[in-house]
């Protein structure tokens, strides 16, 4: 993994590179929210990249709202008979899940050195600044740069 630094990754960002399973079909992605919802406790934190990292663990009612929300979302803006947006550390029991925003997809899927973050997080370990773990590569910062001087 190609990173802008040498500052070593922190945990959640290392776990955050690692091996995700995607739910490519929807009723996949229906059994990974029901497993969820049948392990809930206040163990879960909720990440809006973008948004302050949180430093608390969200309530148990929180996250099932927060699942329901999430899945109506998915549904209404997702138009696909497919999901693959959501990719999972482990189905069965989930500890780890990014959720791409249906909106703002990229190149979610496929391999990529520095490929885009997901619109959300839910996790049991405590999340780190995604942005700042990963910054755009230094050639789109100039690009970017460049537009404005």
């Amino acid at each position: 993994m190609k990173r802008v630094s040498d500052k070593p990754l922190e945990p959640f960002a290392k776990k955050f590179r690692g091996l995700f399973y995607g739910m490519t079909k929807w009723h996949h992605l229906d059994q990974l929210w029901v497993n969820v919802k049948e392990q809930v406790n206040d163990d879960w934190f909720i990440y809006a990249i973008g948004h302050d990292v949180p430093v608390e663990t969200t309530a148990a009612d929180s996250v099932i709202n927060f699942v329901d929300e999430m899945d109506t979302l998915l549904h209404k803006e997702h138009d696909e008979d497919y999901c693959g947006i959501v990719y999972v550390d482990d189905a069965e029991t989930p500890a780890f899940i990014k959720i791409f925003d249906p909106n703002n997809l990229g190149v979610s899927c496929g391999f990529s050195d520095n490929p885009p973050l997901p619109g959300w997080v839910m996790s049991k370990m405590k999340p780190c600044d995604l942005q700042a773990a990963f910054p755009p590569p230094k050639s789109r910062q100039r690009w970017w740069k460049n537009i404005f001087s």
